[in-house]
């Protein structure tokens, strides 16, 4: 798993647990076609030949709509008798009538094979196959193909009224988007989402994404977003209509991986996004995740929500300091540069922020930034919430504890409480929490409440989604005898 960094892959600790135009129809491939006009027959045919196939370039098989260059004999009509006799009357079939020979010697026709006075006009269905093949020319050259288009219309036969043109219901700017589609969704919401350039004070840094979280211009993000320029770099955020605001660090949680920004000089007219309840999403619910990935703003991108409670510890890279969450695992696609942009849910509110993906890259030679490959992680809006309201109260992170030291190894079967603490410390904090519970170096906890703990950053990540003064069960082993544990939260503040 990594942060999708802004510009900079980090590399994740891991968890316990140009679309071308559409090819043309080909029209029906036109039948034979005599090259010249047939020698006298002593029967004529019942109607003259089709004119020679004429191929309009790019238009292959679509026969043009323009008059016969061949010419057709012309044969004069012989009526037949107004009445016909009994039909035993010996004068019956009557004799042809007296024709003159035709000019160029041939013969009339025979009596009962009456001949057209003129050619047949052209089928109107081979006029639509060129309108067709035009029509398809129109997308890659609009001037040409109008112009061409109206020639086919014009060519299909003087006085004909019949049109060629189709037109749509409503103009693209006439459609209407419904507030529950993703069209809707997204149109609500990037007004209130901003790109994030961080810049450290060598100049080097990369981009981001944020959200406006209320109307006095606070930008809620990733901490692992503006953690290069918070102390002396630069930092700005660019809405969705390209308007640019400088912008400063309020406070930063690096183990929530949350920060809140302040706009300088915010803008009057702000719109908050709206902040739904994460504890309510259900695997299976519709999520559109917003940001800028790989510096690419304002991109919108769909999914579900494919599992929650996940747990996650991630890196940025550029410390040995992780983050840890109870995550929500989203298929939506999300890249380096989506870190701290919303993941909204199909109503248009924030359930979570981007914070990681998972990543095959293995940092070998040769191996650039992860990519997305449908494994997202985001921050749970209410864990995100609690955190921005004590930022922007105190510039401060406080965090939920246990007071006790856990080891981070995988596979243990639950979250191992160590021998010892850093530094040598006690790995049960005397007087604390865990130890007023009777909890000692050894215990294996596998449930924090109702969840299941598989690992220490399994527990981390639970115990961060509840606030200090919170009561809690642990459920644990000890000398393969289970036992339950009831405890309240203790605090910690600040980033250790």
């Amino acid at each position: 798993m990594s942060t999708e960094n802004e510009g900079n892959e980090g590399n994740a600790v891991p968890a316990a647990p140009s679309v071308p135009s559409a090819p043309p129809v080909p029209a029906a491939a036109p039948e034979g076609t005599p090259q010249g006009a047939p020698p006298a027959p002593q029967a004529p045919p019942a109607a003259p030949a089709d004119a020679p196939t004429t191929q309009i370039p790019g238009a292959t098989h679509h026969e043009g709509a323009g008059p016969s260059t061949t010419a057709h004999e012309q044969y004069p009509y012989a009526p037949p008798s107004p009445q016909q006799p009994p039909a035993d009357s010996a004068a019956w079939p009557p004799p042809p009538p007296a024709v003159p020979s035709y000019a160029d010697g041939g013969s009339p026709p025979a009596w009962g094979a009456p001949v057209p006075s003129e050619p047949e006009r052209p089928r109107k269905r081979r006029a639509g196959g060129l309108v067709a093949a035009v029509a398809v020319a129109a997308l890659v050259a609009g001037g040409v193909g109008g112009a061409l288009g109206y020639w086919a219309a014009d060519s299909s036969g003087s006085g004909s009224s019949g049109s060629t043109t189709v037109a749509a219901s409503n103009s693209p700017k006439d459609f209407k988007r419904e507030a529950g589609t993703v069209a809707g969704v997204a149109a609500s919401a990037l007004p209130s989402v901003v790109t994030i350039d961080a810049k450290s004070g060598d100049g080097e840094g990369g981009t981001g994404t944020g959200f406006v979280y209320d109307k006095e211009g606070h930008i809620l993000t990733n901490n692992h977003v503006v953690a290069s320029a918070a102390d002396s770099g630069q930092l700005t955020a660019t809405f969705s209509n390209g308007k640019k605001y400088d912008a400063e660090v309020i406070g930063r949680a690096q183990g929530y991986d949350v920060a809140v920004l302040k706009l300088k000089n915010a803008p009057d007219g702000l719109t908050p996004l709206a902040l739904g309840d994460s504890d309510k999403v259900a695997v299976g619910d519709s999520t559109i995740a917003i940001g800028a990935p790989f510096g690419l703003s304002n991109t919108v991108t769909t999914g579900i929500i494919s599992a929650k409670n996940r747990p996650v510890a991630s890196g940025d890279g550029s410390s040995n300091k992780n983050s840890y969450m109870s995550a929500l695992q989203t298929d939506a696609s999300i890249n380096p540069g989506n870190s701290g942009g919303p993941l909204l849910d199909a109503g248009g509110a924030v359930i979570g922020i981007n914070s990681a993906i998972q990543s095959t890259s293995g940092g070998g030679v040769g191996q650039s930034q992860a990519g997305s490959i449908g494994l997202g992680f985001a921050i749970p809006v209410n864990q995100a919430k609690n955190v921005a309201e004590q930022l922007i109260k105190t510039g401060e992170p406080v965090y939920p504890v246990i007071g006790a030291t856990v080891t981070m190894e995988e596979k243990t079967g639950g979250a191992v409480i160590s021998d010892e603490g850093a530094g040598g410390t006690p790995a049960v904090t005397p007087d604390g929490p865990a130890a007023k519970a009777g909890l000692k170096a050894g215990d294996v906890i596998t449930k924090f409440n109702d969840t299941a703990v598989e690992s220490g950053p399994t527990l981390i990540g639970e115990i961060w989604t509840h606030k200090p003064g919170d009561q809690v069960t642990l459920t644990y082993k000890r000398d393969g005898r289970t036992a339950t544990a009831e405890l309240t939260l203790g605090e910690r503040k600040g980033d250790s």
